[in-house]
């Protein structure tokens, strides 16, 4: 049995992950999410829930503290939330890490995607997002940054991982798979180790999100 918590529960990925975690593992799971109300049902015996903002250090830290694997999927601005994160697991001196970001941190995505994607999303956003995955890059911690392509509710698995340094493919990718590649590196944390991950349906290569 693990340890995992989950910053941002209430995500729409954050709760695939959660319904597979119950069904397949016996870990227990801290829920770490700004408003508890929106969990519905929640199993007493495995899940712990905290009420609490990923910018209050305190708070964070608290949930933090004794876990094996922090997982990390929330919205914002993301800089100061990576660098609380950061700080609290090395602190508490907590290794693993799973956190989710978005697509182009590198300047990887190849063509017309990858100057619409820049354009789209807007320059702030991207530095915001980059500067928050180098303050993880730049850590001790066993981090797996997963940088997903445009999103959907696609109930299939289907995705090919493109690693740091090697041009980003396709432009979508459904939040199951993104949910799988997560449950399968909790099982197995020794996966995708020190690894930044692009993740998108194969085939979907474009000049815009294939939908």
């Amino acid at each position: 049995m693990k340890n995992v918590v989950i910053l941002g529960a209430n995500g729409q990925i954050a709760k695939l992950v959660r319904q597979r975690l119950l069904a397949e593992t016996d870990d227990h799971l801290t829920l770490y999410l700004r408003n508890t109300k929106r969990l519905g049902n929640v199993d007493e015996a495995r899940e712990t829930v905290i009420e609490g903002d990923v910018n209050d250090y305190a708070k964070l830290s608290s949930a933090i503290e004794n876990q094996d694997i922090v997982y990390a999927n929330l919205g914002g601005q993301f800089e100061p939330m990576a660098k609380n994160i950061v700080k609290a697991m090395t602190q508490l001196n907590v290794k693993r890490l799973i956190y989710v970001t978005g697509l182009g941190l590198y300047h990887e995505v190849p063509g017309e995607f990858g100057r619409w994607l820049e354009e789209s999303i807007g320059h702030e956003v991207m530095e915001d997002t980059r500067r928050a995955a180098k303050a993880i890059e730049d850590s001790t911690l066993d981090y797996t940054i997963v940088r997903a392509a445009y999103m959907n509710n696609d109930e299939k698995i289907d995705y090919e991982l493109t690693e740091k340094g090697e041009p980003f493919k396709g432009t979508i990718i459904s939040r199951n798979s993104i949910a799988d590649l997560i449950v399968k590196v909790i099982k197995e944390p020794q996966l995708h180790s020190f690894s930044s991950l692009g993740i998108a349906q194969p085939g979907t290569d474009g000049d815009r999100p294939m939908y």
